[in-house]
């Protein structure tokens, strides 16, 4: 008895292993605070030389 249920645990074990790996989260994948920091520096660098380039047509 104790065989069969050891194996059963093990099979059980498999079984929600590869249902965890078919069913991905909606969670949003980590960014450091550092990635954070340049992705908003590079916004911010977009903004002000899209910004720049708007009002230099303008003239």
């Amino acid at each position: 008895m104790n065989r069969k249920k050891k194996i059963n645990q093990i099979l059980k074990k498999k079984l929600k292993k590869q249902n965890a790996k078919l069913h991905k989260s909606n969670k949003p994948k980590y960014i450091s605070k550092a990635e954070r920091e340049k992705m908003e520096l590079e916004q911010e660098t977009e903004q002000s030389e899209s910004g720049s380039e708007a009002s230099s047509s303008q003239e």
